[in-house]
């Protein structure tokens, strides 16, 4: 069975993202191979995509190596956030379905229940999932990518830290939902700018653990893994 070129890329950007690849590590299409159980033809597409979106390097007689992002462009990526989050939120004031409503709804209660009963945790998924639909919902596939591909940088290379009041955390949420819902593209693009403005100064930039040793959770193809 052919495993999907997309299914390895996503195992490979996940294991780089938590830093089980590091920062400058090479990477060789035996070795990827072997690690998630498929044949070189997925790997081989999945690095030519990763390079696409920054997470790999190739050097001419060196081959692929993780990228090492320097601090400035770490703090673009965070300045690229603070104006394509707030797009996002316009176009889905303008585009969004039910399903997407309903979807945001569900998550605000759910993120004000976990708050309440300090959760951290969950809260952290949450607001992913709250942001990813929120982005789905602009209507806009390339926007969509865009905000996806800087979620994936940004934890990579940021420790986001916990608001201290994260009940307020989630009513900024469920005000950008209300905005939404009523169709006012200005109200949610206003929100959702202030919202990131907060959220910013939790940000810290990662440094790179060199020679510690993690392991992945990631087996693509796991008949292959076992035998």
């Amino acid at each position: 069975m052919r495993i999907p070129a997309h299914s390895v890329c996503t195992a490979i950007r996940d294991d780089i993202v938590s830093g089980v690849l590091e920062q400058g590590s090479r990477l060789t299409e035996e070795q990827l191979a072997r690690r998630y159980g498929v044949s070189r033809v997925p790997v081989r597409e999945a690095l030519r995509t990763l390079e696409s979106e920054g997470f790999v390097l190739t050097r001419r007689h060196a081959g692929a190596h993780v990228a090492e992002p320097t601090e400035q462009e770490a703090a673009d990526l965070l300045d690229m956030r603070a104006l394509l989050e707030p797009l996002g939120a316009a176009r889905a004031a303008q585009r969004r379905t039910d399903a997407h409503l309903k979807v945001l709804r569900g998550l605000v209660r759910l993120g004000q229940e976990r708050a309440r009963r300090g959760q951290g945790e969950d809260l952290r998924s949450l607001g992913g999932w709250f942001h990813e639909t929120l982005a789905q919902a602009s209507g806009s596939p390339p926007l969509t990518a865009l905000l996806t591909q800087l979620r994936h940088k940004i934890a990579w290379m940021y420790a986001v830290g916990q608001p201290e009041r994260p009940m307020e955390t989630w009513a900024e949420h469920g005000a950008i939902v209300d905005a939404v819902a009523r169709g006012d593209a200005e109200r949610a693009r206003a929100l959702t700018a202030l919202h990131v403005e907060r959220s910013t100064p939790l940000h810290r930039l990662k440094r790179p653990e060199r020679g510690r040793v993690r392991v992945s959770q990631h087996v693509v193809n796991t008949t292959s893994a076992r035998n």
